[in-house]
C-alpha cells in the first residue's frame, strides 16, 4: 500500500474517531513532571503541553516511520504488523498534557501506529552514579477479544543501535519498562543483552521479571521506570512501579562484559504501539477481525534524571609506563600507560582517569613486557568508544612483538552513539604464551578518527 493510500484512509477513520476519542480520554488527569529524587538531578523532560492535534517537538523527539529501520530488521525484528507514521492521526498532543499514540486500521485491515524516540541517545548512568528513565501512562483501555494484538511499550536501547538500524541488537542493550500485551491486567519489565538466540541473556525472552499483576493500568495513569544504579556492588538495575521496586537484577547475573555492553553507555528512550509480534502472539495472537482500532497510551510526562557519581580516578592499575618488571595480561592495562605511540592524544576521561583519543587509520599504541603466562588465553576486550559519523568504522587489532606481525585477534567498531559513550567489545585471540610486546593498531577506509581507547585486557 502507498504511503498516498495509507495518509487518504487516516484521514478517513481519524474523522470517525475524534468525537469518540476526546469524550473517552479527556477525563485522563495530568500531572506535573516530579521533583528530581534524592541526589540526582533531572536531564531531560517533557510534559507534553503543545496544543490539541499538534505533532512533538522535533527537537526532542523524531518519529521512526515504516515498518523497520532503513538496513534493519523487517517487522521491528518483532513480527509486529503495523506501519509506523508520524502522522497526528497516530501520534498526537491532546491539549490536555499528554501524548496520544494510537493504532487504526483501514478497511483493507491494515494497521498504522506511533513510535517515537528522543533524540538524546546519551542518558547514562556514570561510574559511581545512577540514572533513571520514568514515564507516568495509561496502557490502552481496552480488553479481551477486542485488544488482541495490542502492545504498547515504554523502553531504552543502547545508544549503539540507531546508527546501524539495530542490527546489534541485543548486545547494545534494551531496557524495558513497560510492555503489555493483549489488554491484560499487567506488566512486564526486562533486560535484553548478549547475543541472539539463547545466549547468556536466553534471548529473545530476556532477563524478565515475567508478567506482574497491574491492576487498573488500562484504566487510568501509574508511573513506571527503571533505575541503573552503579554505586552499588554489584550493580543493579531496579523496576518500580508506582514508585515499588517490583524486580531487580544485578551485575553478577551475567558475565561482566555482556553486562557492561548493555549498560555502560548511552540510552535513547522509545515510546510505542505495536499491533503483533512474537510477545502477543505467545498470550493468544492478534490483531484479528474482533481487535478494536483507535484506543491509545497516553502518555502524562517523560523524565530522566541522573546523580554525578564518583570523580575519584581509579588509583590501580598504573596509569603511567611500568619503568621495569612485566604487565599481567590478565589485569587491565590503561592505554594512556603505553610504552610508545604515534598518531594519538590522551584526554581526560568520563569514566575517571584518562583514555587515549583522536585514533585513525594507521595509529598505534605499544605496551612492553606483558607476561601472557604459560598459556590458555582466549579472548581480550577492549573499552572503547566512538561518536565518529555515518559510515566511518575501522578494525582494532593486536599484534605481537612487531607491527608488521599478522594480528592474532582483532573487532570492527562503528560508532558507539559517542566519543565517551563506552562499550567494553570483545575480540577472540589466538593462544598466546610468554611475554610480548603487544601492539594496538587501528585501521580504516576513511581518514577520520575512529575510535577512543580506555583500556585493554585479556581474559583466560
Amino acid at each position: 500500500m502507498s504511503r498516498k493510500r495509507i495518509r487518504s484512509l487516516l484521514a478517513t477513520a481519524t474523522a470517525l474517531l475524534a468525537v469518540a476519542a476526546t469524550a473517552v480520554f479527556a477525563m485522563n488527569a495530568n500531572a506535573a513532571v516530579p521533583t528530581a529524587p534524592a541526589g540526582m538531578s533531572l536531564v531531560f523532560s517533557d510534559d507534553f503541553t503543545g496544543a490539541a492535534g499538534t505533532g512533538l517537538n522535533r527537537s526532542n523527539w523524531l518519529y521512526d516511520i515504516g515498518y523497520g529501520y532503513p538496513g534493519g530488521a523487517s517487522n521491528w525484528g518483532t513480527g509486529e504488523v503495523e506501519y509506523m507514521t508520524d502522522s497526528t492521526n497516530n501520534v498526537y498532543q491532546d491539549g490536555n498534557g499528554n501524548l496520544v499514540i494510537k493504532p487504526l486500521r483501514d478497511s483493507g485491515g491494515n494497521w498504522t501506529s506511533g513510535r517515537v524516540e528522543t533524540q538524546r541517545t546519551d542518558f547514562a548512568a556514570p561510574a559511581g552514579g545512577k540514572v533513571r528513565i520514568e514515564a507516568r501512562l495509561q496502557q490502552p483501555n481496552v480488553s479481551g477479544a477486542a485488544a488482541a494484538g495490542y502492545w504498547p511499550a515504554f523502553w531504552a536501547l543502547g545508544a549503539a543501535a540507531r546508527p546501524v538500524g539495530a542490527t546489534n541488537w541485543p548486545s547494545i542493550g534494551e531496557w524495558d519498562i513497560m510492555e503489555n500485551i493483549n489488554g491484560r491486567n499487567s506488566v512486564f519489565a526486562a533486560l535484553h543483552c548478549g547475543s541472539n538466540p539463547g545466549g547468556p541473556c536466553n534471548e529473545t525472552t530476556g532477563l524478565t521479571s515475567g508478567e506482574r499483576a497491574c491492576s487498573g493500568c488500562n484504566t487510568g495513569m501509574h508511573t513506571y521506570a527503571v533505575e541503573y544504579d552503579r554505586s552499588t556492588s554489584p550493580e543493579q538495575m531496579r523496576w518500580y512501579l508506582d514508585g515499588t521496586n517490583y524486580f531487580t537484577l544485578t551485575s553478577n547475573s551475567v558475565d561482566a562484559t555482556t553486562w557492561n555492553n548493555a549498560t555502560h553507555h548511552g540510552m535513547f528512550v522509545i515510546l510505542n504501539v505495536a499491533m503483533g509480534g512474537g510477545f502477543p502472539a505467545a498470550f493468544g495472537g492478534g490483531p484479528t477481525s474482533a481487535t478494536q482500532p483507535g484506543v491509545p497510551m497516553i502518555v502524562d510526562y517523560v523524565a530522566v534524571w541522573q546523580s554525578s557519581g564518583s570523580t575519584t580516578p581509579p588509583t590501580t592499575p598504573p596509569t603511567t609506563p611500568p619503568t621495569g618488571g612485566t604487565r599481567d595480561a590478565y589485569s587491565r592495562i590503561e592505554a594512556e600507560s603505553f610504552n610508545s605511540s604515534a598518531g594519538v592524544q590522551v584526554e581526560t576521561c568520563s569514566e575517571g582517569g584518562q583514555d587515549v583519543g583522536y585514533i585513525a587509520n594507521g595509529d598505534w599504541l605499544q605496551f612492553n613486557n606483558v607476561n601472557f603466562g604459560t598459556g590458555g588465553v582466549k579472548d581480550f576486550v577492549a573499552r572503547v568508544a566512538s561518536g565518529a559519523g555515518s559510515g566511518v568504522s575501522g578494525l582494532i587489532q593486536v599484534r605481537l612483538d612487531s607491527r608488521d606481525n599478522a594480528p592474532i585477534g582483532s573487532f570492527a567498531l562503528g560508532s558507539t552513539g559517542g566519543w565517551q559513550t563506552w562499550q567494553s567489545i570483545p575480540g577472540n585471540v589466538a593462544n598466546v604464551t610468554g611475554t610480548h610486546t603487544v601492539f594496538l593498531t587501528f585501521s580504516s577506509g576513511q581518514p577520520a578518527d575512529f575510535v577512543n581507547v580506555n583500556w585493554i585486557q585479556f581474559r583466560r
